[in-house]
C-alpha cells in the first residue's frame, strides 16, 4: 500500500528523530565535497596544463560507461514498480486519482519549461566537443582500451521499457498472485539502486577527468556555459516554485507559497546538507498533518509523489539534454524534443531521491533518442551536484503544495489550523517526530475518515 514504504523509510530519513541514518548523511556530504574539489582541481589543470588535461578524457569516458551499465536495470526496475504504484494508488479512489492527475500534469508542465528555457538560452554553444571515442583515439591506448572492455556494454533503452511496461501491466493484471513477483522486483531495485550509489563514489574522478579534458579544448568558454546551464537552471525552479505554484496555491487554496516555505524551512536545511528530498519525507508528512490535512490525504499524497511528482527533475533533464546537444554540435529539432519529453514523463518515475538517479534517467533520454550524444554526459557529470540541491527543493516543495492541494480539493483539510500553522501561530511540536507517529497510518484501500470541511 502506498502509506508502508513511507513508514519504512521514517527511520533512514529522520535526522531530527535522532535515528542512526545521520552517518548515511555525513557520507553524502562528502561525496558533495569531493566533487566540488574535483571540479575546481580539473577547471584548474585544464586552463594551467590543457593538453594534460585533454589527456585525462577517459576517466570521464569510463563513468559514462558505468552510467551505461547501469540504466537499463533501473528503467525496468522503476518502471515495473512504477505501474504498480498507479494500479494501487488508482484503487482510493478519489485521493489516488485526483494525486496521480495532478502529478502528471505538473510534471508534464514542467518537462515543457525546461525544454523553453533550453531552447531560449540555448545553454552549451560554442563548446564544440567532441565524442570521446575521437579523443581516445589519438594516443597510445591499449591500456585504456583495455580498462574500458572490463566494463559491460549498454543494454538498449527503449526494449527495456516497453517490456518493464508489458511486464508491470502483466503483474497488474494478476492481482494478489503478481504481488511476490513486485517483492522480488522491490529488493532487486535496491541492489541496483546499491550499485548505482557506489559508481557514484567515482564521480569526483569522472567529474576530474570531464572538466579537465572540456575546460583544457575549449578554455574558459566550458566554464562560462557550465555557469550559464546552473545559474539559468537554478532561477527556473525558483521562479516555477514561486509563480507556477505560488499561483496555483493562492488562487487554489488561498495560501502563501513563502509562508509555506517558511514553515518548511528545517526540511529545506535538511535537504540541502543531503541533496535528496528523501531524507526530509517523514517530517513532510508529520508537518503536513499538523497543518491540517488529513492522514489518509497526506499518508497517499506524499509517498506517491516522491515517484510521480518530480517537477525539479524535470526541469532539469529537459535543460541537461538541450546543453548536451547543444555543446556537441547536434541540437535536437522539434520533433525529437517533444519525443524526449514523452520519455521523461515515462521514465522519471519511480527514482526520487536516490542519489545518481536523475543522472541516469539523463542518460537513458539520451541513449534512446540519439546515442551519440551521450558521450557528452562527462560535463554534466561534473555540475549534476551543483544542481542537485535545485531538484531536491523544487520536487519537496511541489509535493508540499501538491498535499494541501489535494486536502482542498478532497475537502479533507482544516483551513483555519492550516492559516494559523503557516502564520506561526502553531507552531510544529519536534518532539511530535517519534518513529510510532508513522506506523500507525491505515491502509490506502480503507475507507477515509469524515471529511473536515474547509472554510
Amino acid at each position: 500500500m502506498a502509506t508502508k514504504p513511507a513508514a519504512d523509510e521514517s527511520s533512514p530519513g529522520s535526522a531530527a528523530a535522532g535515528q542512526p541514518p545521520r552517518r548515511k548523511k555525513d557520507r553524502t556530504h562528502w561525496l558533495y565535497i569531493m566533487v566540488i574539489v574535483a571540479v575546481v582541481l580539473g577547471a584548474t589543470i585544464g586552463l594551467v596544463f590543457p593538453e594534460v588535461g585533454k589527456s585525462l578524457k577517459p576517466l570521464g569516458t569510463a563513468f559514462v560507461a558505468l552510467i551505461k551499465m547501469i540504466i537499463a536495470p533501473i528503467i525496468f526496475c522503476t518502471i515495473v514498480l512504477g505501474v504498480g504504484s498507479v494500479a494501487r494508488a488508482a484503487t482510493v479512489g478519489k485521493v489516488g486519482g485526483l494525486a496521480l492527475g495532478y502529478f502528471i500534469t505538473m510534471s508534464t508542465f514542467a518537462l515543457a519549461i525546461g525544454l523553453l528555457v533550453g531552447n531560449l538560452i540555448h545553454p552549451g554553444s560554442g563548446l564544440h566537443l567532441q565524442p570521446y571515442e575521437a579523443a581516445a583515439g589519438d594516443q597510445d591506448s591499449g591500456t585504456v582500451d583495455f580498462l574500458m572492455s572490463l566494463i559491460p556494454g549498454s543494454i538498449p533503452v527503449l526494449p527495456t521499457l516497453v517490456l518493464a511496461l508489458l511486464v508491470g501491466f502483466a503483474l497488474q493484471s494478476m492481482g494478489k498472485s503478481g504481488e511476490p513477483v513486485l517483492k522480488g522486483i522491490q529488493h532487486i531495485q535496491g541492489v541496483v539502486f546499491k550499485l548505482m550509489m557506489m559508481i557514484m563514489w567515482a564521480a569526483p574522478i569522472g567529474a576530474f577527468g570531464a572538466i579537465a579534458a572540456v575546460v583544457g579544448a575549449t578554455g574558459w568558454a566550458a566554464i562560462g556555459s557550465m555557469a550559464i546551464l546552473m545559474g539559468s537552471f537554478y532561477i527556473t525552479c525558483a521562479l516555477f516554485i514561486l509563480v507556477i505554484l505560488g499561483s496555483i496555491l493562492k488562487a487554489v487554496a488561498g495560501l502563501n507559497i513563502l509562508k509555506l516555505m517558511k514553515y518548511l524551512a528545517r526540511e529545506y536545511l535538511l535537504i540541502f546538507s543531503t541533496s535528496s528530498s528523501e531524507s526530509a519525507l517523514p517530517r513532510l508528512m508529520a508537518k503536513m498533518e499538523h497543518a491540517g490535512v488529513s492522514r489518509p490525504v497526506v499518508g497517499i499524497t506524499v509517498p506517491t509523489g516522491y515517484s510521480f511528482n518530480l517537477d525539479g527533475t524535470a526541469i532539469y533533464l529537459t535543460m541537461a539534454s538541450l546543453f548536451v546537444s547543444t555543446a556537441m554540435g547536434m541540437p535536437m529539432n522539434l520533433g525529437e524534443q517533444i519525443s524526449l519529453l514523452v520519455f521523461m514523463i515515462i521514465a522519471s518515475k519511480g527514482a526520487a531521491g536516490v542519489t545518481g538517479a536523475g543522472l541516469a534517467t539523463l542518460a537513458a533520454g539520451l541513449q534512446s533518442h540519439r546515442p551519440e550524444l551521450l558521450d557528452g554526459m562527462g560535463v554534466i557529470v561534473g555540475i549534476d551536484k551543483f544542481m542537485s540541491e535545485a531538484r531536491a527543493l523544487t520536487n519537496f516543495t511541489g509535493n508540499a503544495v501538491a498535499t494541501l492541494l489535494i486536502g482542498k480539493w478532497t475537502r479533507e483539510i482544516d483551513m483555519e489550523q492550516t492559516r494559523a500553522v503557516l502564520s506561526g501561530q502553531r507552531p510544529f511540536d519536534e518532539l511530535s517526530l517519534e518513529p510510532e507517529a508513522f506506523e500507525a497510518e491505515p491502509e490506502a484501500g480503507h475507507a477515509l475518515p469524515e471529511p473536515q470541511l474547509t472554510h
